[in-house]
């Protein structure tokens, strides 16, 4: 079926899928690079995180792994490039960032970012990048 403004709708999801893969990922390369940019001491804060499920150990690493999953995951995301993978990584860590707040007595509002991150993460691990797309251009 035709629509005027957008064409058919199979166009119209290939805009769709564009403007969330884009939006989120300059989101998240935007909330990721001041953690990139803290350096160990603010990744070993992010990493600490890992506690709340049961993993003490190495929080350096699991910071610094968060962090480069928002800002790298971003990057990604913008190109559409590794789109699945990067979406996998993303939804992982907000699905930990949601659970950490969730579990530390935040309010609801503070887990709504992380949740919605997560929703759109996981929707573009099945949807895909979509038509406009680096991943789209090498499968050819």
């Amino acid at each position: 079926m035709r629509n005027r403004i957008f064409g058919t709708s199979s166009e119209g999801l290939q805009i769709a899928l564009f403007l969330i893969r884009v939006s989120f990922g300059i989101i998240y390369i935007m909330h990721g690079f001041p953690k990139i940019a803290g350096g160990p001491e603010r990744w070993e804060g992010i990493g600490g995180a890992m506690a709340n499920v049961g993993i003490g150990f190495a929080p350096v690493f699991w910071g610094f792994m968060a962090s480069i999953s928002e800002f790298g995951g971003g990057l990604l995301l913008v190109l559409g490039l590794l789109t699945r993978p990067a979406a996998a990584f993303m939804a992982f860590t907000m699905l930990l960032a949601t659970f950490m707040h969730i579990t530390g007595g935040d309010p609801v509002n503070s887990a709504l970012h992380s949740l919605k991150g997560l929703v759109v993460f996981v929707a573009l691990l099945y949807s895909g990048p979509g038509r406009w797309s680096v991943d789209n251009r090498w499968a050819g």
